[in-house]
């Protein structure tokens, strides 16, 4: 079984100025970025990448076009869209692997039921178009980069290599035309020139990486207008399973109160008016009635004290999630390591998911798992709290829709939170959930 991922919000574009940095800590900093060198290569080959996309199209669209008279034409420019899609999808790859640039799929998903809708929908799709004229800039633009790539390139590797000669043995090398060099000084002049050309290949690798950054991201990539069509689409799912998780939460405190304290409470009630009756005609049952009366009023107590806590536990409010979780991890049936890394309390939101999350884990584990020993790691991860949860169990944990551990994803939801399930049938089982936090 892989990592289930219950529940997620659409990323948030990063800005290419920090996906793509001009020269970051200066001309060594570009030189040493390994970012610089994954982008030479692109910048050499995409031009090639382009010819076979646009020799393809070249044929491909005006074919399917032409036969589009007659029904064979349709599934060909099905096909033909299909490739490429295919074609914009590998060059997302390429642009992540040279450039760091990480483009998602931006299409919309089909509710076609048939292959005709299907086609449909990838036909009044934008993003299906916006490859299309990806991949037809995508000549051009690689034919200048190309170019600007080999020359610079090429100049200032050939200005710092020829002088080697005449430096090492003394010999007068004629690098162009009729310059001769015959002098160490005009040597080092040559290799200055040339490490200025070099210079500028990096910084130009860097530009031109930046520029197809920019464009691979607006043209296939999803539009600001997508991701907030997207954004308010997760909102709206947040929310909705926010508000079943509450009503879920009230009918379980119904539940609980009804099936349990309020039948212990009545029977105390009952318990008393049959001693208040016996009191003076039989003293003795009537004391038994009111010992019998005080078990079941300390037992409503406990109902009702682990009912307040299964709402929120008072030690999470006075102590802190360091503490909540270490009075968890010490009830606990197997040895549990606990480490908490954070400094500053997160909002109580925050505490209180992330302390569920290990109390349903812990008690899956004592029910289910079979498991020797857990590990809780509690840490920041930039604006996010993240709650690790490891065990040695027999695995096989799926959130099933009712179960506790879509109960947490749905808690996890109220607040923009994520929820991803690791249980491959044998172990171990990692429940991992992601929390935003406003530090």
């Amino acid at each position: 079984m892989t990592a289930e991922t219950v529940t997620g919000a659409p990323t948030a574009r990063v800005p290419l100025r920090r996906r793509v940095p001009l020269g970051p800590d200066g001309p060594l900093g570009t030189l040493l970025d390994p970012m610089t060198w994954r982008a030479v290569p692109y910048l050499l080959v995409s031009v090639f990448h382009g010819l076979a996309c646009c020799a393809f199209l070249a044929w491909a669209v005006p074919f399917s076009l032409l036969l589009a008279i007659v029904w064979i034409g349709l599934p060909l420019l099905a096909l033909t869209m299909l490739a490429w899609r295919g074609a914009a999808m590998l060059e997302r790859r390429f642009l992540r692997m040279a450039f760091g640039v990480d483009i998602p799929d931006p299409y919309r998903p089909s509710e076609g039921d048939n292959l005709f809708l299907r086609w449909k929908d990838m036909f009044v799709d934008p993003a299906t178009w916006k490859d299309l004229l990806y991949l037809l800039l995508l000549l051009p633009i690689g034919i200048g980069e190309f170019t600007v790539s080999v020359i610079l390139w090429t100049l200032g590797l050939t200005l710092i290599a020829t002088p080697l000669p005449l430096m090492l043995a003394g010999e007068p090398m004629n690098p162009v035309g009729d310059l001769v060099l015959d002098t160490v000084p005009e040597a080092l002049l040559c290799m200055l020139s040339g490490a200025g050309f070099l210079l500028a290949a990096l910084y130009a690798t860097r530009g031109m990486a930046w520029l197809h950054g920019m464009l691979g991201a607006t043209l296939l990539g999803a539009s600001e207008k997508s991701l907030l069509a997207a954004r308010a689409a997760h909102l709206r799912a947040s929310r909705a399973r926010g508000v079943d998780a509450a009503e879920a939460e009230r009918r379980r405190i119904e539940r609980d109160l009804h099936d349990g304290a309020q039948q212990r409470l009545l029977s105390v009630a009952m318990d008393l008016g049959r001693a208040q009756a016996k009191l003076d005609s039989a003293p003795e049952e009537a004391r038994e009635l009111l010992a019998q009366a005080h078990r079941g009023t300390k037992a409503a107590i406990a109902e009702l004290r682990d009912l307040a806590r299964g709402i929120h536990p008072a030690i999470l409010t006075d102590r802190g999630l360091n503490a909540a979780l270490s009075s968890l991890a010490s009830r606990a049936p197997v040895r549990v390591d606990l480490s908490v890394e954070i400094s500053h309390r997160p909002p109580p939101a925050v505490e209180s998911i992330a302390y569920f999350v290990v109390a349903e884990c812990l008690t899956n584990l004592a029910r289910h798992s079979e498991a020797t020993e857990a590990f809780i790691r509690v840490s920041r991860r930039g604006q996010r709290v993240v709650v690790e949860v490891h065990d040695d169990g027999v695995g096989a944990a799926v959130p099933r829709p009712g179960g506790g551990l879509a109960g947490l994803a749905d808690r996890a939801a109220t607040i923009d939170g994520t929820l991803t399930v690791d249980s491959p049938l044998g172990g171990p089982t990692t429940v991992r959930a992601e929390l935003p936090c406003e530090w």
